[in-house]
């Protein structure tokens, strides 16, 4: 089993991922390759990054400026596969996800790594241009990032319960976990 790691990244009270995350776990944990280890970014309050080689000490076994920067590091680095959910914030991604990523970089965590898209936005661009330059961040951060991704307009009213009501995501998102299984293994 590939160890799948979720990450939800919109910290805002009120947020759509809450309607969105709960379909994304439950397919991915059904699909059968996968181990599914969800981490919420509201759960990892990471400070904003601030590495450099001072802060972190042995690059064998670096210290890192926070604890939680380093068993934020850890976590990762224990991932085959990972699963970005993301709104859009200005054409582009939450300053939380963007501040995550960029807390990896001395571990190599994402190295090497598939990475796949889930975008959501209250209009119809469904957070194309955030997904569109996630996927610049995750090169940068040497992970792949997929083609396939699942976008989802209008989020507030695309789910019925943990369904969406469009077929064509369920089509998408196994798909891109399909996706996500080759390229982990």
């Amino acid at each position: 089993m590939l160890n799948l790691k979720i990450v939800v990244g919109s910290t805002r009270e009120g947020r759509a991922a809450d309607l969105v995350t709960p379909w994304v776990v439950d397919r991915a944990s059904r699909h059968g390759d996968f181990d599914v280890d969800l981490l919420d970014l509201r759960d990892w309050p990471l400070p904003m990054f601030a590495e450099n080689p001072q802060t972190l000490g042995d690059p064998s076994d670096p210290t890192y400026s926070d604890p939680i920067v380093r068993s934020w590091n850890a976590r990762i680095k224990e991932g085959d596969a990972y699963l970005f959910i993301t709104p859009e914030y200005n054409h582009s991604v939450p300053g939380a996800l963007k501040n995550a990523i960029d807390s990896v970089f001395a571990s190599f965590g994402f190295r090497n790594k598939p990475a796949a898209f889930v975008g959501y936005s209250g209009g119809i661009a469904a957070a194309v241009r955030a997904i569109e330059h996630l996927a610049h961040i995750a090169i940068e951060a040497e992970m792949v990032p997929l083609r396939n991704t699942v976008l989802i307009p209008r989020v507030r009213s695309a789910f019925e319960g943990m369904n969406p009501v469009d077929p064509v995501a369920d089509l998408s998102l196994g798909v891109m976990l399909d996706d996500l299984a080759w390229w982990g293994a």
